[in-house]
């Protein structure tokens, strides 16, 4: 039987807390920011949780959890 493998991409964009949520970064924070208002980029910098209805999803690119 061949082994189970992590999805590389998948496991580098999302953090897991110690309750088991899953955190991932704001997008629209890469370029084209002299626009935005500083106190929206400081938002965009923070973490957010995964959307519940995703979870299932990423947790199947993840079958062996997120490395430490």
């Amino acid at each position: 039987m061949p082994k189970i493998k992590t999805r590389k991409t998948a496991a580098k964009r999302f953090k897991q807390t110690g309750t088991g949520k899953l955190l991932h970064a704001h997008a629209h924070h890469n370029h084209l920011n002299i626009h935005k208002s500083p106190s929206n980029l400081r938002t965009l910098t923070s973490q957010i949780e995964l959307y519940k209805g995703k979870k299932k999803a990423v947790r199947r690119m993840l079958p062996n959890g997120l490395p430490h």
